[in-house]
């Protein structure tokens, strides 16, 4: 009986130290879940959970000691941060290349995504915060180069991470500015290229870089760490919209 206890005991223990508490930013919603099921075949024993955020609120909690052993942005300047202030154990890499896209229920003219925009069509536009969101902030860059930003922000209806974006777009806006990614999940397949949706012109922000790093050095960070960097992971993204 006592012998059976103590092998409960370590097994018990092996199981907690084989699960693995990953902060990932929301744009990865869409993918974390083949990504996951993918390296859980290559490691059975290693249990992946997730939370997921905008990459501003999850750095706040990392900073405040929330239990993540790794994070993935949604871009380089929280990763750095963490890694600069010796939060993170090892320098931040660029796992993900995102970009943008308009996103509209109705369909849409996107030749002109300009006037579409200042429109009178248009009464509400669905952004990410860019003050927590990466993809807010190339949103604000997008139409700052444009030129029209200070003519649409009162239509602006600010979502905390860029999948509450896509939420407000399909259902309280007349058109969103989202992750492209986002337009590869099953439940976006009735929305078309061209009709529903158009990559927002990648000249007009910068490059959104997205970050991993290890915030804890263990065995099943490491292997999850390196699957992410894979060619294997490398694929998945890409047919979710990422570049790389």
């Amino acid at each position: 009986m006592k012998r059976l206890i103590l092998l409960l005991i370590i097994t018990g223990a092996t199981l907690i130290a084989n699960s693995i508490n990953i902060a990932v930013a929301a744009n990865v919603s869409y993918a974390i879940e083949e990504l996951k099921g993918a390296f859980e075949k290559e490691h059975p024993e290693v249990d992946v959970r997730v939370t997921l955020g905008s990459s501003g609120k999850l750095t706040a909690q990392i900073k405040n000691g929330a239990p993540y052993t790794l994070f993935m942005s949604a871009n380089m300047f929280y990763p750095q941060t963490l890694y600069k202030d010796k939060i993170a154990v090892t320098k931040p890499l660029v796992y993900a290349q995102g970009s943008l896209a308009y996103l509209s229920v109705k369909p849409r003219d996107f030749t002109k995504p300009k006037e579409l925009l200042m429109s009178k069509s248009i009464n509400k536009i669905a952004i990410a915060n860019p003050k927590t969101a990466p993809y807010g902030k190339a949103a604000y860059e997008a139409m700052t180069k444009m030129g029209i930003l200070e003519r649409v922000k009162p239509k602006f209806v600010y979502a905390e991470s860029i999948s509450q974006t896509v939420s407000y777009a399909v259902s309280a806006t007349d058109i969103g500015l989202i992750a492209k990614s986002s337009l590869y999940s099953p439940k976006m397949s009735a929305y078309k290229e061209g009709v529903n949706w158009q990559e927002v012109d990648s000249s007009l922000y910068t490059p959104i870089e997205q970050g991993i790093v290890m915030l804890k050095e263990d065995k099943a960070t490491r292997a999850f760490y390196e699957f992410i960097l894979s060619e294997k992971a490398k694929e998945i993204f890409k047919r979710y919209g990422y570049l790389l």
